[in-house]
């Protein structure tokens, strides 16, 4: 008895929750066919492939995108680089290229027309790379406006460092083709040989700290390096730039380079992006970019970047929120996918949840109504019975009795939970009730003909 006991029990709580789930089963699953169809029109789900706008090949930019696409790839997602002449071609392809929608450009090179504005997102500023401003060594140059009349490489026409350089000449005065100034659109390459061979004066680029062009022109004694003595007033002009220290000896130990500390102003590398590109995106990029920048680099404190700091745009809102608390707990420890799935579904929790508590509201009196219309629907039988018992003339008294037991035999292979057992044995005392009727007329037929028969014989 102790064990058929809860045996008994586990199959009573079985048929209740089988009984319970048939009850609001069907309006459960309309409910979730409803969200799904919500959910894919709400927010549809991340695509496969996204483009991003990087420098040139041999570029520091293209490098580092090229780090992003491997992990990218490891989620089944493929990040496709576009080799652009560099940060202003970036932003063109952002504002006019519906194919791409990421980008990595040079701090302070961001366009300034409304559309820019509305568009263009910041996702982190990366790294720092410096403004460097090389010359002669025969040269007395103490800042920027001793450059006067002189020939500057400046970097490409539209190029980061061209909007950069020019932009600071123009602030202390110097302009092309005014006091003899003359300023040449070169990249670093060409400057540094420009300048081993004096055809220029002064060379400004924006190139890393760990640049290998950059170790060649320390290293020539015929070349040096600019200190900028004024690097917080540039900072406080322009909020794009940083104003940093370049320590001795901190590019080369061996060779102690540079030989004095230097300070420096720099932008920082930005990566940005479209509205139109799918927020599910931004974790990954912010883990991607957080390992592959943490470290600082030569010129920032480990974890300085990458930072919502040194932007030129506004910040997208999931990246700011990332940057600032870290992952959510289902990015910190599911895939990119699930994920990016329990993420969009967020926005429909209170939906769906809308729907479903009236539903669990109404599922207990639908339940209590299936489990007593196992019992009241032979009380329609009983009743109907019953009348015809009353009816005079009544002759179908077998046929009464047939399926009163039929419905007796029924009864026994009927579950119904303990909760509701007072209704199924007032049916039982009804269907005896109606039963003893049914064998009262039986027996008085029986008498009456048994009566017509003796009197027969008599006759």
């Amino acid at each position: 008895m102790n064990i058929v006991k809860p045996i008994r029990l586990l199959d009573e709580f079985r048929q209740r929750r089988r009984d319970f789930l048939r009850t609001i089963g069907p309006g459960i699953i309309v409910t979730l066919v409803t969200f799904a169809i919500a959910f894919y029109f709400v927010e549809p789900p991340p695509p496969n492939t996204i483009v991003i706008a990087t420098g040139g090949t041999g570029g520091r930019y293209h490098a580092f995108a090229e780090k992003y696409a491997e992990a990218f790839a490891e989620h089944g997602i493929t990040l496709e680089l576009r080799e652009t002449a560099g940060s202003v071609e970036n932003f063109d392809l952002l504002l006019h290229d519906e194919t791409v929608s990421l980008a990595i450009v040079q701090g302070g090179t961001a366009p300034t027309d409304a559309h820019a504005a509305n568009s263009i997102e910041a996702i982190a500023s990366l790294y720092f790379e410096p403004l460097w401003v090389f010359h002669r060594a025969d040269l007395k140059i103490e800042h920027l406006g001793n450059l006067k009349g002189r020939r500057i490489a400046v970097g490409e026409v539209n190029s980061g460092s061209f909007l950069l350089a020019t932009q600071l000449l123009a602030m202390n005065g110097i302009h092309n083709g005014r006091d003899g100034t003359e300023l040449l659109d070169q990249n670093g390459l060409q400057a540094a040989s420009s300048l081993d061979a004096d055809q220029v004066d002064a060379a400004m680029f924006v190139v890393g700290p760990e640049s290998p062009l950059l170790q060649q022109l320390l290293e020539d004694p015929q070349i040096v390096l600019m200190d900028f003595a004024r690097q917080q007033a540039y900072a406080r002009r322009f909020p794009f730039l940083k104003a940093v220290v370049l320590e001795e000896g901190v590019v080369d130990f061996e060779k102690n380079l540079p030989r004095q500390r230097v300070r420096l102003i720099a932008p920082a590398a930005n990566l940005v992006t479209t509205n139109a590109m799918h927020d599910a995106f931004v974790p990954l990029l912010l883990k991607v970019i957080l390992e592959q920048h943490r470290d600082g680099g030569l010129l920032a404190d480990y974890g300085q970047l990458p930072s919502p700091d040194h932007v030129s745009f506004p910040m997208n809102s999931v990246a700011h929120a990332y940057l600032l608390h870290g992952p959510s707990f289902f990015q910190r420890h599911l895939s990119f996918w699930v994920a990016s799935m329990i993420d969009r579904t967020k926005i429909m929790i209170i939906p769906l949840l809308t729907l479903l508590i009236p539903l669990f509201k109404i599922g207990p009196p639908v339940y209590r109504w299936r489990i007593r219309s196992r019992i009241y629907r032979w009380y329609d039988v009983l009743r109907g019975i019953d009348q015809k018992l009353r009816e005079e003339n009544n002759d179908d008294s077998p046929e009464h009795a047939a399926r009163l037991e039929a419905m007796s035999k029924e009864l026994d292979t009927v579950h119904i939970p303990l909760s509701y057992m007072e209704e199924f044995y007032n049916l039982r005392l009804h269907i005896d009730l109606v039963n003893a009727e049914v064998e009262r007329q039986t027996g008085r037929e029986e008498s009456m003909q048994s009566a017509d028969s003796t009197s027969q014989a008599s006759e």
